[in-house]
């Protein structure tokens, strides 16, 4: 017999719309199954029971945009958004008891959107590494596999979604921090193109490597929060372009045939390649083959270089990272080896990187134009052990492991391109390999169509975890 988490956040909204739930029931069965299985999964680092079952009751009265397709679902925010009145600790002992003031656009949005935050999601120290393991919550742990990691930084997003805790989550991705855990949760992972959700009010991304975006069971699911997340708020430096048609409406059009570009060298870093991991590929390649669309091989779009530049941007935004003072010692080995290597960076230096970070997405894109998505795995390996990444006593080898783990994600962060992870492959033990489809600049639309026609051809909605 269904229960209420069996549901889909589009077809809790419907129920919720037509009368037969109450987001009050809706509350209340997730914060059980929060209370019993978040620990376990690393999945919340705050549960704000009190304030949820508040909106709760405001929503079964019908209080805001009750027209929202996700009017009444419940969700999560990432612990990297503020959110005011909220605890909000960036996944770092330096912020414990932080409470701001102001609540970023995003979280704004989910509220606009009617949506109900159960509370915050687990996350690494200020989102940098691609594991989750903090010291201010459990590491976030697969589903799956209570001893493989759900990855980062959006591990604790996409542990509640994949539990079972949420139906859908808004994560963030600076370096893949969205598809990466949603390959090892077996879900589908969306970050947008770049531009396209608002950075406000902080804007601490002067790179533009990271924007918010969505994790989630269903390609329609993400399309929806999508629609509630994106469009510039006054005041943004940039934004992308206003898509042809809400993004929800663009998954009901077929994709007709696509010209879809593919290729397994890694990126930035010359990793190892998992069996199962190159099994997903090329059986993804088969099924876009299948659905009539054009495979083709290419060559690496984005040079060698690129990493540096990348690195050099990445450790500079960690220095970016204020904590209060006092509370240096408290940092984490990777975050102060990184901070460190940033504020080494000249302010020309990093004037030159951005700019030559601008010329090689540039030039990719120019590369890539004739294509209508580009096709490559996800990560490097299924979903690794709690700690096989992390190495206290060797930041610098903490950061290789992580680049080896994740050689293709960052690509799509540099170009700004839209990009998804798709649940399409298991390992014969049971554990998630996603593959990841990049689109055109502002062409979400075409991704979203093209990724539900996948969903579509070979649907993974039934497979859950043993904690289902």
């Amino acid at each position: 017999m269904a229960e209420l988490h069996d549901l889909t956040a589009l077809e809790q909204g419907r129920a919720v719309r037509s009368g037969e739930v109450s987001p009050v029931d809706l509350v209340d069965h997730y914060l059980d199954r929060i209370g019993r299985l978040s620990d376990s999964v690393g999945a919340f680092v705050t549960v704000t029971d009190e304030l949820a079952r508040k909106q709760a009751l405001l929503a079964a009265d019908g209080v805001g945009d009750t027209t929202s397709p996700l009017y009444g679902v419940p969700t999560a925010v990432k612990d990297l958004n503020t959110t005011a009145g909220v605890v909000t600790q960036f996944g770092s002992a330096t912020m414990a008891g932080n409470v701001p003031t102001v609540s970023d656009e995003v979280v704004l949005r989910l509220e606009r959107a009617g949506t109900i935050s159960l509370g915050k999601t687990n996350t690494p120290e200020f989102g940098s590494p691609c594991y989750t393991e903090p010291d201010v919550a459990p590491p976030a742990r697969t589903p799956w596999d209570l001893d493989r990691m759900a990855g980062g930084s959006s591990g604790g997003a996409a542990a509640a979604v994949a539990a079972g805790l949420v139906p859908v989550a808004q994560g963030s991705d600076g370096g893949g921090s969205i598809r990466i855990p949603a390959s090892c949760c077996g879900l589908f992972g969306l970050k947008p193109t770049r531009g396209r959700i608002s950075g406000s009010p902080m804007y601490g991304d002067p790179v533009g490597l990271a924007t918010a975006g969505a994790i989630s069971r269903t390609v329609r699911d993400a399309a929806a929060l999508l629609d509630a997340l994106a469009g510039p708020a006054v005041g943004d430096p940039f934004w992308a372009p206003p898509p042809p048609q809400p993004f929800l409406a663009s998954c009901d059009v077929e994709p007709g045939r696509l010209r879809i570009a593919r290729f397994l060298t890694p990126v930035i870093a010359d990793a190892a390649v998992h069996p199962e991991v190159v099994d997903a590929y090329e059986s993804a390649s088969r099924l876009l083959v299948s659905l009539g669309h054009d495979v083709e091989e290419i060559d690496v779009p984005v040079p060698p270089e690129a990493v540096t530049t990348f690195e050099t941007c990445w450790a500079v935004l960690t220095a970016l990272a204020e904590v209060p003072s006092g509370t240096e010692h408290l940092l984490r080995p990777l975050t102060v080896w990184l901070a460190d290597r940033g504020r080494a960076v000249t302010g020309p230096e990093f004037g030159l990187a951005v700019g030559e970070a601008r010329r090689i997405a540039a030039r990719a894109i120019q590369r890539l134009a004739p294509y209508d998505a580009v096709l490559t795995p996800t990560l490097a390996q299924p979903p690794l052990p709690v700690g096989a990444i992390r190495d206290d006593d060797d930041p610098a080898r903490d950061f290789e492991n992580q680049k080896a783990f994740t050689p293709w994600t960052s690509a799509w962060n540099l170009t700004g391109m839209p990009a998804v992870s798709l649940p399409l492959h298991w390992t014969p033990d049971g554990l998630p390999v996603g593959v990841m489809l990049a689109g055109r600049p502002a062409e979400e639309h075409v991704l979203l169509s093209l990724s539900a026609q996948v969903e579509a051809a070979a649907p993974w909605l039934d497979r859950k975890p043993a904690c289902w």
